[in-house]
């Protein structure tokens, strides 16, 4: 094999991010929503793993029967995902209304926040941020 052939065979390439959630059906459709996207199938054989799938990298779940929220901020929030909203207030009433939690800051955003980003949890407890798009956005 000649090593052209080897650097192909070992090329990496980016598939999904996959949570871990009870319930991967309503994570699954939480993130569609948010996201405008669809959820792809009726999950596998045994519906322990959907896709959603949008503008962006796909996002799966998959069933975690035991599986224990992360604990930010009081312990390690494991991983999360950052989102690009130009309209954070607009967004942050989107999250509550599909059934996602305001972790930091909870109250409704400002007009001209001085953090460029918001920490919120979905359905199963993942943490997630909504972001500005860029440093001078939002006011």
């Amino acid at each position: 094999m000649s090593d052209t052939a080897r650097e192909t065979d070992a090329t990496v390439s980016f598939d999904c991010i996959a949570l871990d959630c009870a319930d991967p059906a309503g994570v699954a459709r939480f993130y569609a929503d948010l996201l405008g996207g669809t959820v792809s199938g009726e999950g596998d054989d045994d519906g322990e793993w959907y896709d959603v799938l949008w503008d962006g990298p796909r996002i799966s779940t998959q069933l975690a029967p035991n599986h224990e929220s992360p604990d930010w901020p009081r312990g390690q929030q494991q991983a999360h995902l950052d989102f690009v909203v130009a309209d954070i207030a607009a967004a942050h009433e989107r999250v509550l209304a599909l059934g996602g939690t305001a972790l930091d800051p909870v109250e409704p955003p400002r007009p001209a926040p001085e953090r460029g980003f918001r920490v919120y949890a979905d359905p199963a407890g993942h943490p997630f941020c909504l972001c500005r798009p860029t440093k001078d956005a939002w006011g």
